[in-house]
């Protein structure tokens, strides 16, 4: 009875211009709305005749007021409706719905995915407690495949909160301490770089601007169409929603990675010649047919040490933190610091050690 006390019944207004407006509260704001979309209603009195919109307008405001009642959450333009007290996995699944309609990598989507699957695998009837979460990570023994399903659980859990979940369960349970990796670096990059020209020029040409322009091999780089460089070649411009940091990105191509490139139409992909781009697993699939044959490859290289390597090049010829977040195209410093401590770069020179 408190729940129907508190709301009140909708109110009809028809403008001067003849437009039907439904006025409700909802928490305090006022709403006025003239279909009933933010309420998932299929209504649109002013799309009717003027005489007969008012009789419309009475229908969706009762429509309206039962889906208050029943605890519909009204929502932005083009999102589905919300309902208020329900359980944790129904929020879990709203929030995995909009994250996959972001734009995100396959592989991120997958990791969702993964999440999701996990909590609701372990959720004691609907719900997702600190217990849940826990039960769901202890499958890995691996710290930091334990800390990446962590994280991506805490990805859906903070926005399941802001749908209307209770708590975060993942705030709750700790990360676990990894052993810092140091990523190969290359210690030859002619020479590895020649073989992989002998065996497929692809595969060089994707490695190339992964060294020389820092790009992400196999989405950045792979997706790249010739409109997205300048007409001289000089630069390689991304928007956000074609790179991991989400914003614009403008890098400049050396000499070495203009030599080889023949420029088509703008929009045919670098390296199928077609509109599409070659499938998500590409660069990985020819890296792996590679890395069987090369006589050059050293133990825990992968295409991505050629990014890492590029990023030394710059950050020992630089010793700029800067430089080398703009090069690397991360969102802010402390990514880049991050990263920097996974490089296999000396903090300490021999001077800066202690003397006698």
């Amino acid at each position: 009875m408190s729940q129907i006390n508190s709301i009140s019944y909708p109110k009809i207004n028809q403008r001067i211009d003849g437009k039907v407006e439904v006025i409700v509260y909802y928490k305090g704001k006022r709403m006025r709305l003239q279909n009933g979309r933010a309420f998932g209603v299929n209504l649109r009195p002013n799309s009717f005749p003027l005489k007969e919109r008012i009789n419309q307008g009475n229908i969706l405001a009762a429509e309206v007021y039962s889906k208050l009642l029943s605890g519909m959450v009204p929502t932005q333009r083009g999102r589905q409706p919300i309902l208020e007290n329900q359980s944790d996995l129904y929020y879990l699944e709203q929030a995995l719905k909009r994250k996959l309609k972001e734009g995100h990598s396959k592989h991120h989507r997958n990791a969702l995915r993964l999440a999701y699957e996990r909590m609701k695998d372990k959720a004691i009837n609907g719900q997702v407690s600190e217990v849940v979460v826990e039960s769901a990570l202890s499958i890995y023994q691996n710290n930091t495949s334990y800390n990446t399903l962590r994280r991506n659980m805490n990805i859906l859990c903070r926005l399941a909160v802001k749908l209307g979940m209770r708590h975060n369960p993942v705030e709750s349970v700790k990360r676990k301490k990894e052993k810092a990796q140091l990523n190969k670096a290359i210690s030859d990059t002619p020479a590895l770089l020649n073989e992989i020209k002998a065996y497929n020029q692809n595969l060089y040409l994707c490695c190339l601007l992964t060294y020389g322009c820092l790009l992400r091999p196999h989405r950045e780089v792979r997706e790249l169409t010739w409109g997205d460089f300048t007409e001289d070649l000089s630069y390689i411009r991304l928007s956000g929603d074609r790179n991991k940091s989400g914003r614009n990105r403008i890098v400049p191509v050396p000499y070495y990675v203009k030599e080889v490139l023949k420029k088509t139409e703008d929009h045919l992909n670098i390296f199928s010649g077609r509109e599409e781009p070659y499938d998500p697993d590409y660069f990985k699939g020819l890296w792996s047919r590679f890395k069987k044959r090369s006589k050059l490859l050293e133990e825990n290289q992968t295409l991505y040490s050629f990014r890492h390597t590029g990023a030394i090049n710059v950050y020992k010829r630089t010793g700029s933190i800067e430089k080398l977040k703009a090069a690397m195209g991360h969102s802010n410093i402390m990514v880049s610091l991050t990263y920097l401590r996974g490089l296999d770069v000396a903090e300490l020179k021999e001077e800066d050690m202690p003397m006698i």
